[in-house]
């Protein structure tokens, strides 16, 4: 798990990002130091769930295995999955993030509408790491 990126459990889970005071702009992964607005002078940065639906933008399936920093049993074989990019209407940005385990390629289509979910990055004996999944609004699990 990141430390502040994400926040709740079941209904209350949320993506945490940052909003500039100045500007308006909401930034994932959220921004602490400053705002990364290039037409922006500066404000303060306050941090702000983020909509908790959105919408397909695009999508794809992971064929191989990624490199460290992710965490994964070399020893296990390798199991598909798949990325989607989702629009957040609100916030103006696409926020890239793997979909729930069951959910492949051939469930999705652009426009589809998903909702931001508390996942399993991998697991061991001693730590569970944690981070989001895209469910897609009709599937429950």
């Amino acid at each position: 798990m990141v430390a502040g990126w994400f926040t709740g459990d079941g209904d209350d889970f949320r993506l945490l990002g940052t909003r500039c005071s100045a500007c308006g702009s909401v930034f994932f992964p959220r921004e602490d130091t400053r705002c990364r607005n290039p037409d922006c002078g500066g404000g303060e940065l306050e941090e702000v769930p983020l909509s908790r639906r959105g919408r397909v933008w695009s999508y794809t399936d992971s064929r191989y295995r990624p490199p460290s920093p992710y965490v994964t049993d070399p020893e296990l074989p390798w199991e598909p999955y798949a990325l989607i990019a989702v629009e957040l209407e609100s916030e103006r940005m696409v926020v890239l993030g793997q979909a729930v385990p069951g959910v492949t390629v051939a469930d999705l289509t652009v426009g589809t509408e998903v909702e931001v979910v508390p996942g399993v990055l991998h697991e061991d004996a001693e730590t569970t790491w944690t981070t989001w999944h895209w469910r897609p609004t009709g599937v429950r699990g």
